[in-house]
C-alpha cells in the first residue's frame, strides 16, 4: 500500500479510529493487524519473509539472553545464526543474481565461460529495512543494552509497524518498542503536528518529487541522445528529487505515528545545506547512517586506530551502504565515492589544508563567515549531485557516459542552456514553476533548523490558515489530475 494512495487514504482514519476507540491494552493488535495488511495488500505471499525474519530474530534474542551470563561462546553463535539467517534471506531475493552475474563477468575475463544461475522472484518492498531492524535488535540485547520481548505479538509489532515498515526510519529497540505498549493517551496538539508533518511530505512527494521525475527519467532513460548541461540539470533535478521523495516518505510515516502518540526518529535534517562530506551524512537518512556507525564502523574499529584503518573502515561501511541500497555496480560505485569523499575531507583537514578548513572568524567577520559557509556548502552540493549520477543510472555504461560528457558544449552557456530546455521539454512557465518550488523548500528546511515551523504555525489566524490547508490541497489535487504523474516513492526498491 502507498502512501499516496487512495486506499491509505481510506486505511489511515480506520486505524486511527479503532486505536483510540478500544481500550489500551488491545491496541496493540489493532496495529499488528493492520501493519499486516499494510504490507500484504503490496504482495500477500511475502508476508511470510517478514514473519520468518520476526520468528528468527525473535527467538536469537531469547536464547542471546539466557547464554550470555553462562556461555559467552554460545550467545554469539545465537547471533551468528540471526545474521546468517536474515542476512541471507536478504542475500537471496535482493544480491544472488547481482552476485551470480558479477561471478560470470569475472570468469569471462579469465577466459573461463560460465552461464549465470538466476533466480525470477519479485525483490519484497522494505526487506532491507525491517531486516535490518530485527538484525539491531538481536546484537542490542547481547550487548545487554535492552531486554528481549518474551511476547511474539508485541515484537512483531515491532518489526511490522506500518508507518515505518517499509522505508524506515530504521528504528532502534529503546525508542519505539516501550512507546507501542505504554498507555499513551491521544494527543491533540502532538496529532496536529502530525498532519501539518504530512502534508509537507505529500508536498515533496506529489508536487516536487514526481515533477521532477519526469524530467530526470527523460534523461537518464535514454542518456546516449543527451550531453552537456542536460546533464549537469538532470544531475541537479535528480539530486532535488531523491531528497523530496525520500524525506517526503519520512515526513509522513513520522506524521502517521504522530497520531498515535508515537515518536519516530528524525531522518532528515536539511541534508543540502551540510558543510561538509561528513556532515551530509549526519543529516541524510539518519537512522541509516547511524545504523552503519554503530553496527559496522565502530565494529570495525571506528576512528580510534591508526589513520589507513580508519581510512579503510570508512571506506568498508560507504562500499558496504551503497550494496545495501541496490544489488548494482553502480550502487556500490556511489558508496565508494562518499567513502573517497571523507576520507580525502578527512586527511585535507589534518594536513596542510587545516587552517582553509577550519577557518575561524570574529565577530566582525560575519559576512566573511557567511561567504565560507555559503562556499563549503556549495562544493559539498555539487560533490554530493556529481555521485547521485551513479545512484540514478540504469547501468554503470550510462553512468560512465553521463560523467564523461558533462563538460560537452557547457562552455558555450546561452547555446547549451537553450538545448538543455529543448532536451527536457522545459519552457519558462515550467521552469519558474520549479524554482520557485524549490526556494519554498530551501526556506523551509533553512527556517526549520533554527525553529519548530510546524508548531509556529499556531501562531497564524485559523481562517488564514485553514485557508492555506485547503489551497495546498487543492493544488496537490489539481496538479495529480492536469497530467501529473503518480510515481511509488524511490526508497521501495531497497
Amino acid at each position: 500500500m502507498l502512501f499516496n494512495s487512495l486506499a491509505f487514504a481510506i486505511f489511515l482514519p480506520i486505524v486511527f479510529i479503532l486505536y483510540w476507540a478500544i481500550p489500551h491494552k488491545y491496541r496493540y493488535i489493532v496495529l499488528l493487524i493492520a501493519s499486516y495488511y499494510f504490507y500484504m495488500s503490496w504482495n500477500p505471499k511475502y508476508v511470510l519473509l517478514i514473519l520468518l525474519t520476526t520468528i528468527v530474530s525473535y527467538g536469537c534474542a531469547i536464547m542471546v539472553e539466557k547464554y550470555v551470563p553462562v556461555s559467552k561462546k554460545k550467545a554469539k553463535f545465537c547471533v551468528f545464526a540471526a545474521l546468517l539467517i536474515c542476512l541471507g534471506v536478504l542475500f537471496v531475493f535482493k544480491y544472488f543474481n547481482f552476485a551470480s552475474n558479477s561471478l560470470c563477468i569475472l570468469l569471462s575475463k579469465l577466459a573461463i565461460p560460465m552461464h549465470p544461475v538466476t533466480i525470477k522472484v519479485m525483490l519484497p518492498v522494505g526487506i532491507s529495512f525491517y531486516t535490518f531492524q530485527s538484525l539491531s535488535y538481536v546484537i542490542d540485547v547481547y550487548r545487554g543494552e535492552v531486554k528481549p520481548q518474551k511476547n511474539f505479538l508485541k515484537y512483531a509489532l515491532f518489526i511490522s509497524f506500518f508507518p515505518q515498515l517499509v522505508a524506515g526510519p530504521i528504528e532502534r529497540t529503546k525508542n519505539l518498542m516501550p512507546q507501542l505498549f505504554e498507555d499513551r493517551p491521544f494527543d491533540e496538539k502532538k496529532a496536529v503536528w502530525g498532519l501539518r508533518l504530512m502534508l509537507v511530505g505529500f508536498i515533496k512527494k506529489l508536487i516536487l518529487s514526481d515533477f521532477l521525475a519526469v524530467y530526470v527519467d527523460r534523461i537518464f532513460d535514454n542518456v546516449y541522445d543527451y550531453y552537456g548541461m542536460t546533464f549537469i540539470f538532470a544531475a541537479i533535478f535528480f539530486t532535488f528529487q531523491i531528497y523530496c521523495d525520500f524525506s517526503g516518505y519520512s515526513d509522513i510515516a513520522v506524521g502517521c505515528a504522530k497520531l498515535l502518540n508515537i515518536d519516530l526518529m528524525q531522518n532528515f535534517n536539511s541534508p543540502y545545506q551540510a558543510v561538509s562530506i561528513r556532515d551530509f551524512w549526519s543529516r541524510w537518512h539518519i537512522s541509516l547512517s547511524t545504523w552503519f556507525r554503530d553496527y559496522v564502523y565502530i565494529p570495525l574499529g571506528g576512528s580510534r586506530c591508526s589513520k589507513l584503518k580508519a581510512d579503510v573502515n570508512t571506506m568498508i561501511t560507504m562500499l558496504v551502504s551503497g550494496l545495501w541500497h541496490g544489488a548494482d555496480w553502480t550502487f556500490v560505485i556511489w558508496g565508494g565515492l562518499h567513502g573517497l569523499y571523507q576520507i580525502i575531507e578527512r586527511r585535507l583537514k589534518r594536513g596542510p589544508l587545516k587552517n582553509i578548513f577550519d577557518a575561524s572568524f570574529t565577530e566582525n567577520q560575519k559576512t566573511q563567515k557567511r561567504i565560507y559557509t555559503v562556499g563549503q556548502t556549495v562544493i559539498t552540493f555539487a560533490l554530493v549531485s556529481f555521485a547521485w549520477i551513479f545512484f540514478r543510472a540504469n547501468s554503470m555504461s550510462d553512468a560512465f557516459y553521463v560523467v564523461t560528457h558533462l563538460h560537452n558544449g557547457v562552455i558555450h552557456v546561452t547555446k547549451a542552456f537553450w538545448r538543455m530546455m529543448i532536451d527536457m521539454t522545459l519552457d519558462w512557465a515550467k521552469l519558474f514553476k520549479l524554482l520557485i518550488c524549490l526556494v519554498g523548500l530551501g526556506v523551509y528546511d533553512l527556517f526549520s533548523k533554527e525553529r519548530d515551523v510546524l508548531s509556529d504555525m499556531d501562531k497564524i489566524p485559523v481562517v488564514i490558515r485553514w485557508i492555506g490547508y485547503v489551497a495546498v490541497v487543492t493544488a496537490i489535487i489539481v496538479e495529480k489530475v492536469h497530467g501529473g504523474t503518480t510515481q511509488s516513492f524511490i526508497y521501495f526498491q531497497f
